[in-house]
């Protein structure tokens, strides 16, 4: 008889890791590894570099940071001097919210230690962050463009540096850091061991790999590409006007208390936000167009749970860890197939679960036949029935009108419709077509021509009968005067005078 009894997972403190660690471990609340940390952080232990795979939200941040921490304790001192606490260890983001997530976990991990940490992004002032710098730090988390500034304005030295972790490196390269990770790696020492973690890997991310990592060991725990089991994933056939009602109607019926609603642009995003606002949602808009300080409250608070919805785009599919959300919702199919696995796996994170809703309407055919290539399963289509009665503006127009005319619309009412129906135009991404008004028209214009059949002849003709000379008679009409004679040049003879100049 076959033993079925799942294998469990391995615990911590089964780990050759220092007490402060495991201390700082057992604070986070966890006591065993997932699949990941289980194969990850014996290799890293040894000193090997590694590609590590797995699906988002399995914990690939303590898979590196508690193993790096445990080797740089020996470099451990409290001396004031920033002499004394070089860069050793660097981790590499491709955005700023990722970059503060993985900070402060490994703040977390460091904590009962005396090792440093700091985070640097874009989007914010630069002199705290020199400050920090400039006192010695012995973690460093940075995005790549950010830290390139720092490098020029020499405000930290990275000559002493021994590991170096890229996180997310499928999405540094699909957003074109490929030119500026190449600087930061050329400002590195040789003998280093990197580790790059990620939850795709691409042929690119291979090539990479092959060029900057030394015989790195392959660590995967899922096949690449896959979505996470404990998600549950459906997909609806829904139009472009109805998406919105559709989202509302899946919240009420599946009791949804917050989810993130993903878009495709950043305009998308800021409108669809006012018009949940207007729904009574209390809602956050989170996008590459606001700051830097925007974003980060927005999502502390969607994290407190302050906000319903957060309405993002793809800058909130990478690695963000929030807990327990129970919903996704895709807006937009996303253009890129894989975004939707890094998209759908906000939910359902560290073993639980979840529900992830994609919106698909008629234009969307190519994206989702792109998405069940990657992610090698059929997708269904299911209806919506939608229970929102409201009629639509063409119907809301002619009940307007009806009402006008019968005089049971207040004039006060009538520039605040018109101000509704001319949002309602601006927020349709269908086209709006008015009939153009018609041009004057004249009758007289379309008549044939008629000769005219009166009496007295026309003015030239009477004056001509008058004596003026005529244009027959080899002369001029009266209002023309006749052409003056002039002698012409070389040796013409001059007309005679006649009688009356003499």
């Amino acid at each position: 008889m076959t033993d079925t009894t799942p294998t469990p997972s391995p615990r911590f403190d089964t780990l050759p890791l220092d007490p402060k660690l495991l201390r700082a471990v057992a604070d986070q609340g966890y006591a065993t590894m997932t699949p990941i940390q289980a194969k990850a952080i014996p290799v890293v232990l040894e000193g090997r570099d590694v590609m590590g795979a797995a699906q988002t939200g399995t914990g690939k941040t303590a898979a590196f940071s508690i193993p790096l921490l445990q080797r740089m304790l020996k470099h451990e001192n409290a001396s004031a001097s920033p002499a004394r606490h070089p860069v050793r260890a660097l981790v590499l983001a491709p955005t700023r919210e990722l970059a503060d997530q993985v900070a402060n976990n490994v703040k977390a991990y460091a904590k009962h230690t005396q090792l440093r940490v700091a985070c640097v992004f874009g989007g914010v002032d630069m002199k705290p962050q020199t400050l920090q710098l400039k006192g010695g730090v012995e973690v460093l988390i940075a995005t790549p463009g950010r830290l390139l500034d720092h490098i020029e304005a020499k405000n930290c030295v990275l000559n002493q540096v021994e590991y170096v972790v890229l996180d997310e490196a499928d999405r540094m390269l699909d957003i074109g850091f490929l030119p500026d990770l190449q600087r930061i790696l050329s400002y590195l020492p040789k003998t280093r061991q990197t580790l790059l973690f990620s939850a795709t890997f691409s042929p690119e991310i291979k090539r990479l790999a092959s060029s900057y990592l030394q015989e790195p060991e392959l660590v995967e725990v899922a096949r690449p590409n896959a979505t996470a089991s404990t998600v549950e994933q459906r997909f609806f056939s829904v139009e472009d006007d109805d998406k919105r009602a559709a989202i509302l109607h899946l919240l009420r019926q599946r009791q949804i208390t917050q989810s993130i609603v993903f878009v495709n642009s950043k305009l998308g995003a800021a409108r669809l936000a006012r018009s949940f606002e207007r729904d009574g949602l209390k809602t956050a808009a989170l996008h590459g167009d606001k700051s830097q300080d925007e974003r980060l409250k927005s999502l502390e608070a969607f994290k407190r749970g302050e906000v319903e919805l957060l309405v993002a785009t793809d800058v909130a599919a990478r690695g963000l860890d929030i807990a327990d959300l129970p919903a996704v919702f895709n807006f937009d199919v996303p253009f890129n197939a894989e975004d939707y696995v890094h998209r759908i796996g906000r939910t359902g994170r560290a073993g639980a679960s979840g529900l992830a809703f994609t919106l698909v309407a008629r234009s969307d055919a190519r994206l989702v036949g792109e998405i069940e290539k990657l992610i090698k399963r059929k997708l269904e289509l299911e209806p919506v029935q939608l229970e929102d009665d409201r009629p639509r503006r063409s119907e809301r127009r002619e009940r307007d009108a009806g009402a006008d005319s019968r005089g049971e619309v207040r004039r006060e009412e009538r520039p605040r419709r018109e101000r509704e129906d001319r949002r309602d135009e601006a927020y349709s991404s269908a086209p709006v077509h008015r009939s153009q008004p018609r041009a004057p028209y004249d009758p007289l214009f379309d008549k044939p021509y008629e000769a005219s059949d009166r009496a007295e002849p026309p003015s030239w003709e009477s004056a001509s009968a008058a004596g003026a000379p005529s244009a027959s008679r080899g002369g001029a009409a009266g209002n023309i005067k006749p052409k003056r004679k002039v002698a012409a040049l070389f040796g013409a003879k001059k007309p005679a005078a006649t009688a009356t100049e003499s």
